[in-house]
């Protein structure tokens, strides 16, 4: 089935306005998201990405406009269904083993991003080597963790100010306690990026211990008192969006709703789905909180 983007001409007037390149055409229709899952992770009820993803994807299937493609367990074997996506989510543990850079995939993808594919990598998702995936990283999503550069300690961050940006449509301050990076290797400038989840971590904070390595780091306590960033939105120069969130470690935290709202209007904005005024309600049971989780074995 082939998908939709926006009729040629709207995309290319908009690009001229934005100074991008337009994204193609394609036939009406719904726009296609698809879900990546990784496989089994840390201990029960973190890094919960089967689990994670396919919550999300429930709370996507009353959007109007959206179909989505869910993969659990890892990159698919079968990879055809990105051909005709319109966004990409990556929720997946990252470094040397991230599934979009193994086995020569930042070749795949990138083609993808070429044609103005949306991308979004979740928590250790956003992480990448510098010298395998660092540089298409900082194109493809604006940023991306780097080992010994950012840091990523246990933390409860209040996200109280949001920006004029769909992204943060109808989000209301919240804080949770979750493993948030932070000092990202951003593009040169912040040129494209809308910082969309802020917080000024405390001293304590900075001087860790970082969950690895435990640190502390001389260059991130230098900058005690800064603000950082834990979720950003990034316009690319092909016409394509990309958003990093480095939450997502405790399962836990998708039943904060805003927490999860700000992810699912990431997961719109990607796809060029318009995000609602008062962004993706959703409402998720307990039951649903404890469906579809791997059996890791002990206490969840």
């Amino acid at each position: 089935m082939t998908l939709s983007r926006r009729n040629f001409l709207g995309t290319a007037a908009a690009a001229v306005i934005a100074g991008t390149t337009p994204v193609p055409a394609r036939e009406a229709g719904p726009k296609k998201l698809v879900l990546i899952a990784g496989t089994p992770s840390h201990g029960p009820g973190d890094h919960e990405f089967n689990a994670g993803v396919l919550l999300l994807d429930k709370c996507l299937k009353p959007v109007p406009g959206l179909e989505t493609v869910v993969f659990r367990n890892g990159y698919p074997k079968d990879d055809s269904a990105l051909d005709t996506a319109d966004g990409i989510l990556c929720y997946a543990d990252g470094g040397g083993g991230h599934p979009l850079v193994r086995e020569k995939r930042l070749e795949r993808i990138g083609k993808l991003m070429a044609k103005g594919v949306g991308l979004m990598c979740a928590h250790y998702g956003v992480e990448v080597q510098k010298d395998l995936g660092g540089p298409e990283f900082k194109e493809w999503i604006g940023g991306y963790y780097e080992h010994m550069y950012s840091c990523n300690p246990m933390w409860r961050p209040e996200f109280t100010d949001f920006p004029g940006h769909p992204v943060g449509n109808g989000v209301k301050p919240f804080a949770v306690r979750d493993e948030w990076y932070f000092n990202m290797r951003f593009r040169d400038d912040m040129k494209g990026i809308t910082p969309i989840l802020t917080a000024k971590p405390s001293d304590e904070v900075r001087d860790g211990p970082y969950v690895y390595p435990k640190g502390p780091y001389k260059h991130i306590q230098e900058n005690k008192g800064r603000a950082e960033t834990m979720m950003w939105a990034a316009e690319r120069a092909d016409g394509g969006r990309g958003v990093g969130f480095t939450g997502g470690h405790f399962h836990r935290n998708w039943a904060t709703d805003d927490f999860r709202k700000v992810v699912l209007n990431a997961l719109l904005w990607i796809c060029r789905v318009e995000v609602p005024k008062d962004g993706v309600v959703s409402r998720v049971t307990e039951a649903d909180m404890m469906a579809n989780l791997d059996p890791k074995g002990g206490k969840k």
